[in-house]
This record gives C-alpha cells, structure tokens and sequence, in this order.
C-alpha cells in the first residue's frame, strides 16, 4: 500500500476517535508538526519527518483534485472518507509558507444528524429559534467565529423545518459541507461563474419557499439575502461578528441601509460554544445571544440593549451556566 495512504488512514483515524475537526500540518525544514483542534483546542498529536508530510501533501492534492506542481498559490480541495462506515467530508487548503505548504484538513461528519435541541445548553433558546422559523419571510442570521457551530445550527434548522412541513429549500454554499436530502444545494463555483450573486439570482427564480446562504462575506452577497427576504422569502444565513449587537454594526458596514435592517431582519443569534461537564453525552453545547422583536428594534435605532435587564450576554449565559453546574471555574473565568 502507499505509504502516504498509509500515513493519511492512520491520522484521519486518530483524528476522528479524539473528536478533532481540524487537523492542521506545520512544516519546517525537517520536520512537521501535527495538530488536532479538539473542542476549539489546538493541541500537538505528533511529528514526522518533513519528507513524509511532503509525500502525504502530494497525495492529498492528487486525491483532491488539487494540481500537484502549483505550491506559489494557496489552494482548496475536497476528499470523500469512510471510518467505520461512516461518510466524512474532508475540505483540503494549502498555504505557501516560507518556500514550502501548510496544511489544514476539516472534518465535516455527514452520516449523523445532530438534533436541534441536543445543540444548546438551555432549552428556552432552541424554543425560541423554533418560533422564528415558524416565519415564512425575512432574514434570520447566525453569527459567530469560525467553528462556533453555526452552518451546524442552520443544517439543523433546515431539518427540522422539513420535517414538519414540505418547503421549496435552496442552499447556496462554498463548499457543501454536507449533503442533505430534500434540499436543492448549489456549489458557488467562483471559476465556473457561480459566485454568490449569480447563484442567488438563479435560485430565485426557483420560487424557493426558504434560502440559506452559507454565508454572508461581503456587501454584495447582503444585499442580495435582505432583497430576496424582502421579497417574500426565508432566508438564513451566517455571519462573522463577536457578537449580536455586533452584528448590526457589520450590516451597516456593509452598506445595508435602515428602513432594509427594520423591515427585513427577524432576529441574530450569535452563537458561542462551551465545554461541558454534566452532559456525558455533549461535549460542546452552544449558547446564544439572542436578539429579536423589542429588543432588535431597540438595537437598530442604536440603544445600548447590553445594559438590557432582558438581554442575556454571554457573560450572563456564562455566569447561568456555571451557576447550574454546566461548566468548570475554568471556563466561566474565560472572558
């Protein structure tokens, strides 16, 4: 067998039985370091030698697609894996750093399902998110850094909604993290010609009941999500903000005018993950700030709604949490 076969198969086993999502290869001269993100933490798994991780760099690019003799330009690939029979998506990018390739490898599980109230530590906050998407128009967005679980969340609402209902659904994402049924799900494909724009216009005329855009990168892309949530249309989509009233602030950064932000938008939650202890069953489990009806009014006209007695910050969600014995000291502390 392929000795970088070999090598991937062992590394992609390790990296799945400790719950990694990322693997990430740092290359030095003569040799390479091997990290797992597990539950947001970066730690060290291993070294091998330099020549090896450039035999397992060359072989992820062949198997993904990627073109072995270009290391001056950053690349991206996408590789199929089974583990047990069970599917994974691995999203491939490289970077070019000094004379040589990193590596960064995510792992997107896409045989198990992940039920809508088993993603949140209190269930008022799933309650609510289910009353919003009860709505047939407007813009739902979901903010957070990366890997804070929020194109989980959305997958899991679009689940939950179709099963309750049969609903015309399209989703504009680069990449498909992953593949669901009864869903139209189309690849933007910037080389191809489907960038965000033009893929929204076409989806459009498909009278979608509810579109999901993977996410919200720049002015153009917004415009387009609140002008066809204003149309009629459900549309959820993801943004990166620090939190929910951060989020205005980067709306109207990106030119979204007012009477758009009061008439369009039905609610942010921003989404924060923390490790817990009492749940033998979840490692991680998502808290939001959560902004709709009063609240997000008041926060549009430019009201500090964090001085809010009815406004949960993370710091007061962080604050319940460890109250309820959900979370160590450790964690609370954190800021």
């Amino acid at each position: 067998m392929n000795p970088a076969s070999t090598l991937s198969k062992r590394l992609l086993q390790a990296a799945i039985e400790h719950h990694a999502t990322d693997l990430h290869f740092y290359p030095f001269p003569k040799k390479t370091d091997i990290y797992f993100r597990i539950h947001g933490k970066r730690t060290l798994y291993k070294q091998i030698n330099t020549e090896q991780y450039q035999l397992l760099l060359t072989f992820y690019k062949f198997t993904s697609g990627m073109d072995i003799g270009e290391s001056r330009k950053p690349q991206n690939g996408k590789i199929a894996h089974y583990e047990k029979s069970n599917l994974y998506s691995l999203r491939l990018s490289t970077l070019p750093v000094n004379h040589m390739e990193s590596l960064a490898v995510r792992i997107l599980p896409q045989t198990e399902n992940v039920a809508l109230e088993n993603l949140f530590l209190f269930p008022t906050q799933f309650k609510k998110l289910k009353k919003w998407i009860s709505k047939r128009a407007g813009l739902i967005l979901l903010t957070g850094p990366t890997g804070s679980g929020k194109t989980t969340t959305m997958y899991a609402l679009l689940q939950d909604i179709l099963q309750e209902e049969s609903y015309q659904t399209i989703t504009l994402e680069d990449p498909i993290e992953k593949e669901m049924d009864d869903i139209l799900q189309v690849q933007v494909n910037e080389k191809a010609g489907i960038t965000y724009q033009t893929g929204l216009k076409a989806a459009l005329r498909h009278d979608p009941d509810i579109l999901m855009i993977g996410e919200i990168r720049d002015k153009y892309t917004a415009q387009f999500a609140f002008e066809a949530a204003l149309t009629g249309h459900l549309v959820l989509s993801t943004l990166h903000a620090k939190d929910a009233f951060g989020t205005i602030h980067r709306l109207q950064e990106m030119g979204i005018e007012q009477i758009y932000l009061e008439q369009t938008l039905i609610a942010i939650a921003s989404i924060q993950l923390l490790p817990i202890i009492t749940k033998p069953h979840v490692k991680r489990a998502a808290v939001l700030e959560l902004l709709d009806e009063l609240l997000l009014k008041d926060a549009l006209k430019g009201v500090d709604i964090r001085k809010s007695s009815s406004f949960q910050s993370f710091d007061h969600l962080r604050k319940k949490a460890f109250a309820y014995g959900f979370i160590s000291e450790d964690t609370f502390q954190k800021p």
